[in-house]
């Protein structure tokens, strides 16, 4: 690949990978296979992930044209070279200045200093492009690995949580939604997210029933003591049990019954748009970033954490705080929390944990002190 090519190439990865060698002559049904061969090697990873890999991958060839030492055209991704790895992870860390007219890459544009996870995340997504064409990009290499190792020791800082949402919070919210079709259907999406545990993919990748849509993520049964989610989720195929809460008013599962009576929907995506005056429900599947912006809303509307500026407990609250909530408020024995939030060790549950007894074991008085 010469150095006016990397940006092509970006997003192009799998298709490459699963092209038919030259020897083989090429046929209708051959290309039919290659194409769905393709299509599974794509499904292989979350879209959200597929998204974040392409955009490593246009970031570092872009990197590699701007600040390459070669020639004027710049350093060619491709093969790879731990060296110019090593101070791409360096410039994201470091960041650069406007004020900063040269360098020794030559011109420099403003940009902020990224965090150690997302450094870790650009690692892996270059360590997955090279891997799509073939390559192996080794991250124990010493060039690679002694400049992340002092990345992590100068800069790594302790995860920043969101905040749980709790029980009297989540009631909180759904108050402040109005009585009309979209009401139900964002009030359905907040208990639901909340009594499962749910991520903001989980929720709105439901459909009513199976193999409704091919963009489907699981499906919804509703039973007489709750409902069943049966989600192709992060870490495969898991069923999350939903049962009815102690009144209408905190139900989860009549909520979404509720939903999908007035909207109508018995087939196909179970969480879609609305029309403009809220009074009809429309065919198109509503994207993660709805339940992301939702829950921004309503905890302005119900006025959570009102001690800090609007700007600041905003910054608070996410997706996760369904999950984390959940997984704080749960008065039940730590490992049924585990299997609803579909997680492979109880350590990763403790992490959503926020207001669990930390001192339940004193190994101090244990130890005779």
């Amino acid at each position: 690949m010469t150095s006016a090519q990397p940006e092509e190439a970006s997003g192009t990865a799998s298709g490459e990978a699963l092209t038919l060698p030259s020897f083989v002559a090429g046929s209708g049904a051959l290309d039919r296979l290659v194409d769905t061969a393709r299509d599974y090697a794509k499904a292989s990873t979350a879209e959200n992930t597929n998204r974040a890999y392409a955009a490593d991958w246009k970031h570092f060839t872009r990197w590699c044209r701007m600040k390459g030492w070669y020639d004027q055209g710049g350093a060619d991704p491709l093969p790879p070279s731990p060296e110019m790895i090593a101070l791409y992870l360096a410039d994201l860390a470091a960041g650069s200045s406007a004020s900063s007219s040269q360098s020794a890459f030559g011109p420099q544009s403003a940009s902020r200093p990224l965090s150690v996870s997302t450094i870790e995340r650009r690692l892996s997504g270059l360590a997955w492009n090279y891997a799509q064409r073939g390559i192996t990009l080794d991250r124990r290499e010493r060039h690679i690995a002694s400049v992340l190792a002092g990345i992590r020791r100068k800069h790594a800082r302790p995860p920043v949580q969101k905040e749980a949402i709790l029980p009297e919070d989540i009631l909180a919210m759904v108050a402040t939604l109005p009585p009309d079709l979209r009401g139900l259907r964002d009030r359905a999406m907040l208990l639901l997210g909340y009594a499962g545990g749910l991520r903001r993919s989980e929720i709105v990748s439901l459909d009513c029933g199976k193999d409704d849509t091919p963009d489907s993520g699981g499906w919804i049964g509703i039973l007489e003591k709750g409902a069943l989610l049966t989600l192709n989720a992060k870490t495969g195929w898991r069923e999350v049990e939903i049962g009815r809460g102690s009144s209408e008013q905190s139900c989860p599962v009549h909520a979404l019954a509720q939903w999908l009576h007035f909207a109508k929907i018995d087939f196909g995506p179970v969480f879609v748009s609305t029309s403009r005056d809220g009074k009809r429900a429309l065919d198109r599947r509503l994207s993660d970033k709805h339940v992301a912006r939702l829950i921004k809303r309503t905890v302005r509307a119900a006025g959570l954490r009102s001690d800090l500026p609007e700007k600041e407990r905003l910054a608070l609250f996410s997706g996760h705080s369904l999950r984390a909530g959940l997984a704080s408020s749960a008065e039940v024995d730590e490992r049924y929390v585990q299997k609803q939030l579909g997680h492979a060790s109880a350590e990763m549950t403790r992490r959503y944990q926020r207001r669990r007894d930390r001192f339940r074991v004193n190994l101090t008085k244990a130890a005779g002190l």
